[in-house]
């Protein structure tokens, strides 16, 4: 299983970290050891003292595609989840301003809670999606606000990596995104569906 994410896929996003917004999809990747399901709890790293979440809408590839074609895209997926990118800001930033790639701020283990995954034909279109902090919204998403939508991510990405059954595509996080503390508590919904709960330790 690969775990592909996009970044800046929201220009409000971008702009508050102070990213140009991208001429085509900014792709990382992260092993499927950063992968944190069943509502298990997210203890914080000792490596960084400011870990920040981004809530992000997740496709969850079902048909094997390389070389795919926006306009089929749309036949590699039918159900959408909703996960968290926890991200080492601090020493994003670090690694960032020395020219250096940052999988090391964004890929380490457990930084890719997971939560459940809903048919497409029972959501909404375009979707809305949020995060709660404590319970206060902190982000708040609709994929019209994509830069790039699910469709032409798909396509992209395979014109690189060949996508295989299983595969998970992270789609990028709205603006919001903050620091969370040990004892904060997150919740994900679609729509008004809780999808994903994640307490910090």
């Amino acid at each position: 299983m690969k775990i592909f994410c996009v970044g800046r896929n929201y220009s409000e996003h971008a702009k508050e970290l102070g990213n140009n917004v991208p001429g085509n999809p900014v792709i990382f990747l992260k092993p499927d050891t950063a992968i944190l399901k069943n509502n298990l709890p997210f203890f914080m790293p000792d490596f960084s003292q400011n870990i920040q979440h981004e809530v992000e809408l997740v496709i969850r590839i079902n048909k094997l595609g390389k070389k795919i074609e926006e306009r089929f895209a749309k036949n590699y997926y039918n159900e959408i989840g909703l996960g968290i990118d926890f991200t080492a800001r601090d020493l994003q930033n670090d690694l960032k301003s020395k020219g250096l790639p940052w999988e090391l701020a964004k890929a380490f283990d457990n930084s890719a809670p997971l939560g459940d995954f809903v048919s497409l034909n029972k959501l909404s279109n375009p979707i809305n999606f949020s995060l709660k902090k404590n319970g206060k919204t902190v982000q708040q998403g609709n994929a019209s606000e994509m830069i790039f939508g699910f469709d032409k991510i798909i396509s992209f990405i395979s014109q690189y990596f060949t996508l295989k059954i299983g595969d998970l595509i992270y789609t990028g996080t709205p603006a919001g995104v903050s620091e969370v503390k040990i004892g904060d508590k997150l919740e994900g919904y679609i729509e008004d569906q809780l999808m994903l709960n994640c307490n910090v330790k």
